[in-house]
């Protein structure tokens, strides 16, 4: 009488098994991070610093809509990047971060007080906090 033994047979993961908690999360973050921005921004209202850009109010759903939106695109780079990039977290991180940077270029340079543009990055910043780290658990 012989006893073989089987070796292991790696599991393998359905296609969408590793992407769907990434989008969830992702979506997730995002729904969060529109909110926080809405509601910095209507606090920097309730504090005196209005969201005025070229003499034109931005509306605190501005900044929710425009977060939601934006946030949408560092899902989609985050789903390419989980399957082209050969470490998809260290690039996803490295490319939001400079894309953050990059993204207050425009509050510095905007035709607004000094208060306004730093309620402007502030929402970015806010925005960035939410969703960088919840859509970077999710990569390998």
């Amino acid at each position: 009488m012989s006893v073989t033994t089987a070796s292991p047979v790696p599991a393998t993961t359905a296609p969408g098994a590793r992407t769907l908690p990434l989008v969830r999360d992702g979506l997730a973050a995002t729904a969060v991070a529109a909110v926080a921005t809405a509601a910095v921004a209507a606090a920097g209202e309730l504090a005196g610093v209005g969201a005025i850009v070229g003499g034109a109010p931005i509306p605190a759903l501005g900044f929710a809509v425009l977060t939601a939106i934006f946030s949408v695109v560092g899902v989609l780079l985050a789903l390419g990047l989980a399957r082209w990039a050969r470490r998809p977290r260290t690039t996803f991180v490295r490319t939001t971060l400079a894309l953050t940077v990059l993204s207050l270029v425009p509050d510095v340079v905007a035709d607004a007080s000094v208060t306004t543009k730093a309620l402007l990055m502030l929402t970015h910043v806010v925005a960035a906090a939410i969703v960088i780290p919840a859509v970077a658990r999710r990569l390998s």
